[in-house]
């Protein structure tokens, strides 16, 4: 840059470049007139005049001639307010996106998922999201609770979607929807003549164990409705659903599920409600974060899940 000069016989101290000055002076170019740039930055025109010396002060070039006939750019002035327009459009867009990412509308989200997407309020939430917020990258992590739990712990994920109870998590959780529990039966089981399954009846069957998402909750739901801590034949693998329910269509065993699963189609696998004496039995689902996470995509994340499943429990006011 050159040293400052004076212009027009006036001495001028030495002076920075401004962004509004270079915002300023890109706006004369296009009006090519002093006032008519004025009144559209609704400014003072001598306001402006200042602003364009200060500029050419600091820049130590005239960058326009002002004429009567109106305010024009230099050859030195063009060649100036090129590379001043690249400044303002890329500081501009800079600024744009973290505005964006602040609001938590882009940027990275993981999510832990405890359940199937095939069907259900989980893959409902997520279209929504995506629809709401198409740039945010979202990544989903799978396991059994207490992985979850653990990787929420560690920063790894930023929140979880998985079936209650988490009595181990002490920080902070949402109650959401509940699923019925499902029973998928081989196509050829006695039990498929039923509309509905009722716990007592899978005593003593080949029961398929998952040790990944809601399976672990599940067995501990069969113990507990049969009473006994051997109440089938356990086949326990550490595969995912889908697999398992491929195992139940080659008549392998029984498999309880929630009803989220039910969405897709497995040859030779028939879905079956589970029953009680109160009707179908159901599990809730909740939310678990870590409070101190400021990840700026959770909470548009949090906030569309509160929208969507209100706890009306909750008194008014509560986060």
């Amino acid at each position: 840059m050159t040293e400052p000069r004076e212009l027009e016989g006036v001495a001028l101290r030495p002076c920075r470049v401004e962004f509004r000055d270079l915002r300023w002076a890109i706006t004369v170019s296009q009006y090519r007139s002093l006032r008519q740039a004025a009144q559209a930055l609704r400014i003072k025109q001598p306001t402006l005049s200042r602003s364009l010396r200060n500029l050419e002060h600091a820049v130590g070039s005239k960058l326009f001639e002002r004429t009567n006939g109106g305010t024009r750019p230099t050859m030195e002035g063009e060649q100036f307010l090129e590379d001043a327009r690249r400044i303002v459009s890329a500081t501009e867009a800079m600024t744009a996106r973290l505005k964006i990412r602040s609001r938590g509308e882009s940027g990275r989200l993981i999510i832990g998922i405890h359940t199937s997407l095939s069907a259900g309020n989980l893959r409902a939430t997520l279209l929504e999201h995506r629809q709401r917020f198409p740039n945010v990258d979202r990544q989903f992590v799978d396991g059994a609770s207490e992985h979850l739990i653990s990787d929420i712990a560690s920063s790894a994920i930023d929140v979880a979607v998985m079936a209650e109870p988490n009595p181990s998590w002490s920080d902070r959780s949402l109650l959401l929807w509940s699923e019925r529990v499902v029973a998928a039966l081989p196509a050829n089981h006695p039990l498929t003549g039923r509309s509905r399954i009722h716990w007592g009846e899978l005593r003593g069957e080949q029961l398929l164990v998952s040790q990944r998402g809601p399976g672990p909750e599940l067995l501990k739901l069969l113990i507990s409705k049969l009473g006994s801590s051997d109440p089938c034949t356990l086949l326990r693998h550490d595969v995912g659903l889908d697999r398992l329910l491929s195992l139940v269509g080659a008549d392998w065993g029984v498999l309880l599920v929630l009803e989220s699963a039910a969405g897709a189609v497995y040859p030779g696998v028939t879905f079956r409600e589970m029953h009680d004496a109160e009707g179908p039995t159901r599990m809730s689902f909740r939310a678990y974060w870590r409070g101190s996470n400021f990840n700026p995509s959770l909470r548009p994340f949090l906030d569309l899940l509160r929208e969507r499943y209100p706890d009306l429990s909750a008194a008014p006011g509560m986060d």
